[in-house]
């Protein structure tokens, strides 16, 4: 009974490893609330590295975010772009079923009650956008505030 019961825990903690998608969360050494976003990501089963910078700026034009979608970090997984404060099941939905010719998604600024950017109950009207190489972007999904 202990060998089905601990070959049933291996099996499962094994899977849910093999499921969890690795991301690298481009930042500043000194933004909270980027490290509050990397938390928001992790408890959603994504395993989260921090790779620190000084300057963010040619990180962004290397991955092709343009000065209207930029807030202030930027998250790589298996090939897309992640910039801001993007709910993690919205990440999780692209991820599942990515949109044609989309290069990632996008939450500019950085507003109130978006993950990592909580502040008690106050929540800021925002959009979540997809762009694509050619700079075209399109609303992906919309939250109201309050």
């Amino acid at each position: 009974m202990n060998i089905k019961l601990l070959t049933l825990t291996t099996l499962t903690l094994l899977s849910t490893q093999a499921l969890a998608t690795d991301v690298i969360n481009h930042k500043s050494p000194y933004c909270g609330c980027c490290t509050e976003w990397t938390k928001h990501m992790q408890d959603a089963g994504f395993n989260v590295e921090e790779k620190l910078h000084q300057d963010m700026n040619p990180i962004k034009q290397k991955l092709g975010v343009t000065p209207e979608l930029a807030s202030c970090h930027t998250a790589q997984i298996d090939g897309y772009v992640f910039e801001g404060h993007i709910p993690a099941e919205d990440v999780k939905a692209f991820l599942e079923n990515p949109p044609k010719n989309a290069k990632g998604l996008a939450v500019p600024g950085m507003p109130m009650g978006s993950p990592g950017m909580e502040y008690g109950d106050k929540k800021d009207e925002y959009s979540v956008y997809a762009f694509n190489e050619k700079g075209q972007v399109f609303e992906y999904r919309h939250y109201q505030g309050n």
